[in-house]
């Protein structure tokens, strides 16, 4: 097996010290359970129920739709608010996991977090964003002809003077919470506890993929390989700002990409 290969598949431990102590093991496990419980971890019990209940459905799965940003009011300001909320509360959810790592004795350079590369990370962060955006662009048509997917549909704002900044900022907020939540944070606990690179990231990628269940199979799959991906560049780069960047610039072209091209492209719905 080439030498590269196998330090991707096989890396070197991470240089995190091991929690031996029980009782500080049990509060770190206590710790862990309760951030994903506020954060994604309802997200993916919710997700899993909504795909039960779409393949209960005697619609076919395919012609199903969701929507990953739709009106949350009537009245037009008050959907922005709302919109604004939901942002705040995801950068409230990466926030969380950035403090109780400071809390923890972890520098945010330690994960990635400084501003030492930033021309590095936006290259990588382009670069990566293209690695998983077109193939899964790819993977969700082909999910949804084989009637394994549902239809999403990016965005269902209306046409306001507020569209497009909400839709970035969503975007912008959904990759801060989720790589600083799933990457930064629940690897570096997992490794604190003894866990293998290969299982942190396994266990962090599959987490990932299951609150996006309710995408159907497409949704789980590529967010499975993005999780697997993006965790295994991060143990060998420890550069968090470049997966956020992806993260963020995947789903700025999804979600306005989608606000701009609806109705003039045929494959859209």
């Amino acid at each position: 097996m080439p030498d590269g290969l196998r330090r991707w598949l096989a890396p070197r431990p991470v240089a995190v010290p091991v929690i031996l102590d029980p009782a500080q093991r049990r509060l770190v496990v206590l710790e862990i359970l309760i951030v994903l419980t506020v954060t994604v971890g309802l997200s993916a019990v919710r997700s899993a129920l909504s795909l039960l209940d779409a393949l209960l459905s005697p619609v076919p799965l395919n012609e199903q739709q969701v929507a990953l940003n739709a009106p949350a009011a009537q009245a037009g300001l008050v959907d922005l608010a709302l919109q604004l909320t939901r942002a705040l509360q995801l950068v409230g959810w990466g926030a969380l996991g950035a403090y109780l790592l400071l809390r923890a004795g972890f520098a945010l350079r330690a994960v990635g977090l400084d501003r030492t590369r930033p021309r590095r990370d936006a290259l990588g962060a382009m670069g990566l964003a293209a690695l998983i955006g077109i193939p899964g662009l790819g993977l969700y048509l082909v999910a949804r002809a084989l009637g394994v997917s549902v239809t999403i549909a990016p965005t269902l704002l209306d046409d306001t003077w507020w569209r497009l900044p909400v839709l970035i900022l969503s975007a912008a907020a959904n990759g801060w919470a989720e790589e600083v939540v799933m990457v930064g944070y629940l690897i570096t606990r997992l490794s604190q506890l003894g866990w293998s690179e290969n299982r942190s990231v396994l266990t962090s990628a599959l987490l990932r993929a299951s609150y996006h269940l309710y995408q159907g199979l497409g949704g789980f799959i590529g967010n499975l390989v993005m999780g697997l991906v993006f965790g295994r560049l991060w143990q060998r780069t420890n550069r968090l700002w470049a997966l956020i960047g992806a993260h963020t610039i995947i789903d700025v072209v999804a979600f306005a990409g989608y606000a701009l091209l609806r109705g003039q492209v045929s494959w859209l719905p």
